[in-house]
């Protein structure tokens, strides 16, 4: 009796096992037309000739858009290299200042004390004459109370109208010296302020070219906007492109995996089986890693990169940052003021050098076409993390960022953006490195 009973459940899940008729295929879905598939892959090479067309437009397009922004940072860094230029000037010129007024105050120094000594030298010869000899004064010789003392007051007498005169003489010769001291140093402060005058007026022209190439971009304004539109466009019927090709194809698909599924029955459900047992449950999936920054190696080199990374997201500030940190940004008179630089505390690219490489106690000057020539320059396929990185438009170094491996870079870009790490832009890159460390 308990072997018949044991049997029962065991057939009756032997029956259950067997599959059942819900695991059929259902009924297959419309097959398209061989006319329609023809159809759509015409529709299909079509688009796709289109969208190649309205490609290329978009890249020229983009890449006026980026020599237009060459041009401006250009003309930005000339306006950067005029200033500092400037400042050197008006150090200069303020040394050369205080250099001609201290020499003029010892020239006129010398004459008054001159002026005293001859007036004594010419009292001592109004005495003289007065009295008939060059021994200044007869009273001298009165209270002698021998002929060795009235000889020995007549010696002391000539000994001083002579000291006198040679220190008269001494003394004219100390004031021609110092009167060429005083010419040669207001010749000094006059080619000093020539000098400034030269840097003002290039701080001026500078300012005055990137007004000019300030005004191109904003007469540019209306085509990047069209050209925006235009860019919106394209990915639309990109996209309607895409979706049209894709659909009778995707039908005809669905069709003959339907086929496919029709002759392996069996072998579909007990795929289906599978499926069902290796279903995962309710655990966590595995999530992809977050793309992480490149590593840094040690050495000097991992201090500046790391220096500069510490910076990402303050904001760009032409003219901003130094040795310390981020500054405030100055003015000049176009890009820059429209995005009110002037009031951001931040960097801009080659005062982002400044602050990366003050941490290993390199100094470095506030213009990036200097900056350039700071150190070694090696060719690219030698670069590595921690070299600088240089563009030029026209032979002219408008730009700095700093290498930090595997392809990327960290720069403050430009005016309304904020420090950041990036890919290596090659267009307009100028064909070497610049190594300090």
């Amino acid at each position: 009796m308990r072997v018949r009973r044991a049997a029962i459940p065991i057939l009756t899940m032997l029956a259950f096992a067997v599959p059942s008729p819900a695991f059929a295929v259902p009924p297959p879905p419309p097959k398209p037309s061989d006319q329609e598939v023809q159809d759509s892959k015409a529709d299909r090479d079509a688009k796709a000739g289109k969208v190649g067309e309205l490609t290329s437009k978009l890249a020229d397009a983009e890449s006026k858009l980026v020599e237009l922004q060459a041009v401006v940072e250009v003309k930005m860094e000339d306006a950067n290299k005029a200033l500092v230029d400037l400042d050197t000037a008006r150090d200069v010129a303020a040394k050369a200042r205080a250099d001609a007024a201290a020499a003029k105050q010892e020239a006129d120094a010398s004459s008054a004390a001159i002026e005293k000594v001859h007036k004594d030298v010419d009292d001592f010869a109004a005495a003289s004459f007065r009295q008939g000899s060059t021994v200044g004064s007869m009273t001298a010789f009165f209270g002698a109370t021998s002929p060795k003392d009235l000889l020995d007051r007549a010696a002391f007498l000539n000994a001083v109208s002579g000291s006198q005169l040679d220190a008269l003489d001494r003394m004219q010769r100390a004031r021609v010296e110092q009167a060429n001291k005083d010419s040669r140093a207001r010749a000094a402060l006059n080619l000093a302020a020539e000098k400034q005058a030269e840097a003002e007026s290039a701080k001026r022209a500078a300012d005055r070219a990137t007004a000019i190439a300030e005004q191109a971009r904003r007469d540019q304004a209306g085509e990047a906007a069209q050209i925006e539109a235009f860019r919106e466009q394209t990915e639309k019927e990109l996209a309607e492109a895409q979706a049209k090709v894709g659909g009778l194809e995707s039908q005809l698909q669905r069709y003959q995996e339907w086929q496919r599924a029709k002759q392996r029955e069996d072998e579909e459900r007990a795929k289906a089986a599978a499926a069902a047992a290796q279903r995962p449950g309710t655990g966590a999936k595995p999530s992809r890693p977050a793309p992480g920054r490149p590593p840094i190696s040690g050495g000097a080199a991992a201090v500046v990169i790391a220096r500069a990374i510490s910076q990402l997201g303050v904001p760009y500030a032409w003219g901003g940052g130094n040795a310390n940190g981020p500054t405030r940004g100055i003015r000049d008179g176009g890009v820059a003021d429209s995005f009110g630089d002037y009031a951001k505390v931040g960097f801009d690219c080659s005062g982002l050098m400044i602050y990366a490489f003050a941490g290993v106690g390199i100094k470095l000057p506030h213009y990036s076409g200097y900056q350039a020539k700071a150190g070694r320059q090696l060719p690219l396929s030698q670069m590595a993390p921690g070299d600088m990185l240089f563009w030029a438009t026209g032979g002219r170094i408008h730009h700095v960022a700093l290498y930090i491996g595997n392809g990327q870079m960290v720069e403050a870009p430009y005016s309304g953006s904020r420090v950041r790490i990036t890919s290596v832009r090659y267009g307009g890159l100028v064909p070497y490195v610049t190594r300090l460390l």
